[in-house]
């Protein structure tokens, strides 16, 4: 592997503050700040071929079971990974990862190594890559662990040294009951951690999806609370599903009251989106009990000295005539359940865009894209559902809205194309395996990936139009990503650079 470039060179590129980064660098999860699935990358290539190379850039091992979605930000590509081959021999043995690479090959930067969290397979499943895609802020990334601890990273590793408070990254990275590592430069620099198990009392389930929103000096973050082994119990029902921390230090300085844990039927795994309607800034949630919420933003200002509690606005619940009692006795009942949110909800021309329904492992099949308006007050749910389209089956994947279109696929393996205003359908078409991640609108094209090991092009457009099928020798469950003129492509097992080759 190469190494990193230097930090002077590092920051000539991509500069130490966000107004100084690449115009399109890919710095967190959709689209800021609304979550929208698209990119304003054009020359982005319609069919290319992983076999042979064409149009392939480059590709980067990640072990057998990535799950997450690449982010690209000051020249370098941040992504989850396991450690099936140690790129580290000091690290042996199930290992989560979050792999920094060099966005020109893809060689390695940097790595955080992360041990498991031991003694019960479902607080941390085993052999499963980081999931949750970090956010970028300059020289600072904000990433959620495996162990489900928020940690804010140095983007140039150890570098120019273990920056603080946080010193103790060869201790970190071993399991418990062994002695620390000594911390080299291809090792993560932890500036500060929040670990929301131990500090937030939150109990996660499986492993944990988030994706912090970033607005100003806070970080919004879903905190994973979810039920236990059995699927039946939430230990943690008073833990809270939204939290806001300062970037600054790491200190949870507000968190929602709406004590939605006895609610949630899986987990939280829906982070937060934000928008701004009638010059107010909301937050808005999916919670894990099928509710949409829009709470007011914290103002700009000094963080508050005590943990505060999210003003809410409104609530808007999805499925209203789910159960909302016992919920235990509806586990693996296909025809009633209750509904949840694995997506993120996306804030476009003041609606709200939210995919719900049963739960992909124990829930009915049945799910919906469903359209809120965002501007009222209050429960909602009986007046502000402006549409509802019925999706097949179970879905996870968070809508991509351009031009006036909505696209989304579901766990049917369905690609649907609707009208954003009313909901009306253009055209559907059948991907053939079930979609865990979500589409990518650009470039005028819909670019989604399949389960099947098939990843789909087409046009973004009224009419239904197949620009191409490629075949991938790896699952796909993650979202591509366009940043600086490349298409981002991950399965299970690589991450692949896609990029236009110049013509003859």
């Amino acid at each position: 592997m190469k190494p990193c470039r230097s930090l002077l060179l590092w920051a000539i590129a991509a500069g130490f503050a966000p107004s100084l980064c690449h115009a399109a660098d890919q710095l967190q999860w959709g689209e800021r700040h609304s979550r929208n699935m698209i990119s304003a990358e054009t020359g982005l290539p319609a069919s290319f071929d992983p076999e042979t190379g064409v149009n392939i850039k480059w590709s980067a091992p990640l072990g057998d079971n990535a799950y997450g979605t690449p982010i690209v930000a000051g020249g370098k590509v941040l992504i989850g990974a396991n450690n099936k081959v140690p790129r580290d021999p000091r690290h042996q043995g199930d290992r989560a990862v979050l792999l920094c690479l060099n966005e020109s090959d893809g060689s390695l930067c940097w790595q955080l190594v992360v041990p498991r969290i031991g003694g019960d397979d479902f607080l941390d499943w085993p052999m499963i890559a980081i999931c949750s895609p970090p956010t970028v802020d300059g020289d600072r990334a904000y990433a959620v662990t495996n162990r489900l601890e928020l940690v804010c990273l140095d983007m140039n590793g150890q570098a120019n040294g273990n920056d603080g408070p946080y010193q103790d990254e060869g201790a970190h990275m071993t399991p418990a009951g062994e002695p620390p590592l000594d911390v080299t430069p291809q090792d993560a620099d932890i500036v500060w951690m929040l670990d929301l198990v131990s500090q937030v009392d939150v109990h996660p389930h499986d492993s944990p999806h988030a994706s912090v929103l970033m607005d100003g000096q806070y970080l919004y973050l879903n905190t994973c609370n979810g039920v236990e082994s059995t699927h039946k119990i939430i230990l943690k029902p008073d833990a809270p599903s939204l939290i806001v921390v300062d970037k600054a230090t790491g200190r949870v300085v507000a968190q929602d009251g709406e004590r939605i844990g006895p609610m949630i039927f899986h987990s939280t795994w829906s982070p937060p989106a934000m928008g701004t309607i009638n010059g107010q800034k909301q937050v808005f949630f999916g919670g894990g009990d099928g509710v949409c919420y829009g709470f007011e933003a914290l103002p700009a200002a000094k963080a508050p000295e005590t943990p505060q509690t999210l003003k809410r606005i409104w609530r808007f619940d999805c499925d209203p005539t789910a159960p909302k009692q016992n919920l235990a006795e509806y586990l693996n009942n296909k025809q009633e359940s209750p509904s949840n949110i694995l997506s993120t909800p996306v804030f476009h021309k003041n609606r709200l865009y939210v995919t719900v329904g049963g739960d992909i492992w124990w829930g009915k099949r049945q799910s919906w894209l469903k359209c809120i308006d965002a501007t009222q007050s209050g429960d909602v749910t009986k007046t502000a559902e402006l549409w509802s389209y019925p999706l097949v089956k179970h879905c996870s994947s968070t809508p991509s809205i351009a031009d006036g279109l909505v696209f989304v696929a579901d766990c049917g393996g369905m690609l649907h194309c609707v009208d954003a205003e009313t909901g009306q359908p253009y055209w559907t078409h059948d991907l053939g395996r079930e979609v865990w991640g979500s589409t990518l609108v650009a470039d005028g094209k819909v670019y989604v990936g399949t389960r099947g090991r098939e990843f789909w092009v087409l046009a973004a457009s009224k009419e239904k139009q197949v620009l191409s099928t490629i075949k991938f020798g790896g699952t796909m469950a993650s979202t591509p990503v366009a940043a600086n003129g490349v298409l981002y492509v991950s399965t299970l097992e690589h991450l692949f650079a896609i990029k236009e080759a110049p013509k003859p």
